[in-house]
């Protein structure tokens, strides 16, 4: 795979660095960085509102150095509002936060970027900090690939996961042995970094970001009795189980956390 990789960067491809300001997203850039010509590298974080964590941006801006960054967003839609006109919340099956609000906007950007951009020849590496440690799901997918779905009008495009095998300690040491630290949220105790309230976040997780989100939690807590759909979903067979009894957390008199 490296072989190709190089080929790619001989044959001059920009190298897209999706960055959320997550560990990942940043020992992904840490290492691109090494290895990818700068003049060949874009970081690009899809913004996701207010159910974004404080200060995820500039955390981006501090930690990739001289990278050119953009952020990019979804103009016709916003989470909670789409959540509340659908009347349901995303699922791991059905993850609409991530095609419309992530996946969606980004790939837009690369297209405009590289219309833009005559001197890429419409070459991208789109790259993502996906692990393999973290999911089933997520082991299962291949680290290299043509993207056919968006390699056309004369792009020529491949989706590259280049800490795919990493584990989560060699993810942190890369971060600290480049003189970094991660996103405040790590140190407060959260185990990944994505929106506040993840569909796919564990328990422990769910609990320390409504201490640390009351008014954030509060909202999700109001939208789940509106729209009578629970955040998250229940396993088949199982009861179906709202967020305040998944946190334990009565979200009417929670302050936040120090």
């Amino acid at each position: 795979m490296m072989s190709q990789i190089q080929n790619l960067i001989d044959r001059g491809a920009l190298f897209v660095i999706n960055h959320s300001a997550g560990k990942d997203s940043q020992a992904m850039t840490i290492h691109l960085k090494s290895i990818v010509p700068s003049g060949q590298l874009m970081v690009v974080h899809a913004d996701l509102g207010r159910v974004e964590w404080p200060g995820v941006q500039e955390h981006i801006r501090e930690t990739v150095g001289d990278l050119l960054i953009s952020v990019v967003k979804n103009p016709n839609k916003d989470l909670l509002e789409m959540v509340e006109r659908r009347g349901m919340w995303p699922s791991a099956s059905t993850r609409q936060c991530t095609s419309d609000l992530k996946r969606g906007p980004i790939e837009t950007w690369v297209r405009r970027t590289l219309k833009a951009r005559p001197e890429f020849n419409g070459l991208v590496v789109n790259c993502m900090g996906m692990r393999a440690e973290e999911s089933p799901s997520r082991a299962k997918k291949t680290a290299f690939k043509f993207n056919e779905r968006n390699s056309k009008a004369g792009r020529e495009w491949y989706d590259w996961l280049p800490i795919h095998n990493w584990t989560t300690e060699e993810v942190f040491k890369c971060i600290a042995d480049a003189g970094q630290k991660p996103h405040w949220a790590y140190e407060k105790g959260m185990s990944r970094l994505s929106c506040c309230f993840c569909i796919l976040a564990c328990k422990s997780d769910l609990r320390l970001s409504a201490k640390l989100n009351p008014d954030l939690y509060r909202t999700y807590v109001n939208l789940e009795r509106k729209i009578g759909h629970t955040f998250a979903q229940p396993r088949k067979g199982q009861p179906t189980v709202f967020l305040e009894e998944i946190t334990g957390i009565n979200s009417v008199h929670l302050e936040a956390a120090e």
